[in-house]
């Protein structure tokens, strides 16, 4: 009777109102898979095998339940061999994640670079920045002085001024702009500083003081005085397939196309376009055609 009644299955409800089935078998007893967690029963048995939570080990994939590596000895284990925490409690899917990620940061971290290999590419990223700067400042920060009144109202005499070079390496020079060149050609003399009127293939006269182009008159967007002597622009000026008409803003008191020192400029002579005025602080700004 002893011996039946041990073997015999009974049934019987746990307190969160589920059902599950006690197996007697000497001193082993498999935990209830219906059992929620935080139930006042616990197992008597304690951790399940082959879970590192302390509860069966449902819903774990296989790689976390310790494999063949938890039962080989210490020196026949694999080298990505992490030991596996053995909690007695269940822990949060967040937990789980967060023990996932340190043992795959441990498993793949990627390997150090040798010191002639960081050295390169200290090196290589140094000159890069040194190259990338002096491309900056040799296409738009080369700087020209503007000498003279000729250029008042916009430029004062003594103003620094800081050059585009490779706006014209694409496409001359367009009407208004201002631009930084070589007088009559001469590269050992000072740059000037002029605006552009009269642009290539165009007819140029000034006549009672207006600018007649093509022999329209030329309205501009600024105010500026009438020209009390036209030079040699008295008579029509045709310009070359190279060559610009310029005027400085201050009309009465410029050296420009007008006057043989200066002459029609021809674009190999045109040095960049001037867009931003560096010194002095108190005129420092963008230049608006």
């Amino acid at each position: 009777m002893a011996g039946e009644e041990q073997n015999r299955q009974t049934e019987k409800p746990d307190q969160t109102g589920t059902r599950g089935i006690d197996r007697i078998a000497g001193s082993a007893r498999v935990p209830e898979y219906g059992r929620m967690p935080g139930s006042r029963r616990r197992d008597r048995r304690g951790p399940a095998a082959g879970s590192r939570y302390g509860s069966p080990s449902v819903g774990i994939p296989e790689y976390e339940r310790g494999g063949m590596n938890d039962r080989l000895p210490e020196g026949e284990r694999s080298s990505a061999y992490v030991p596996l925490r053995t909690d007695q409690a269940l822990v949060s899917r967040r937990e789980t994640k967060l023990y996932e990620d340190e043992r795959m940061s441990r498993e793949y971290l990627p390997p150090k670079k040798s010191i002639p290999v960081r050295v390169f590419q200290w090196t290589f990223q140094i000159l890069a920045v040194i190259i990338a700067a002096y491309l900056l400042v040799y296409f738009f920060g080369q700087r020209r002085t503007n000498i003279g009144p000729s250029m008042d109202t916009t430029l004062s005499g003594g103003d620094e001024v800081l050059i585009n070079i490779l706006s014209y390496q694409m496409h001359g020079p367009s009407r208004g702009d201002i631009i930084s060149f070589k007088p009559n050609g001469n590269t050992s003399s000072r740059s000037s500083i002029r605006r552009v009127i009269g642009l290539p293939g165009e007819t140029v006269q000034i006549i009672d003081g207006m600018i007649y182009i093509d022999g329209k008159v030329f309205l501009e967007k600024k105010d500026y005085p009438a020209m009390i002597s036209p030079g040699m622009a008295e008579d029509p000026i045709r310009l070359e397939d190279d060559q610009y008409f310029v005027l400085g803003d201050n009309r009465n008191n410029s050296e420009d196309s007008r006057n043989a020192q200066i002459g029609l400029v021809s674009s190999s002579m045109i040095e960049g376009k001037a867009w931003f005025v560096l010194r002095p602080g108190e005129h420092r700004g963008f230049l608006k055609n």
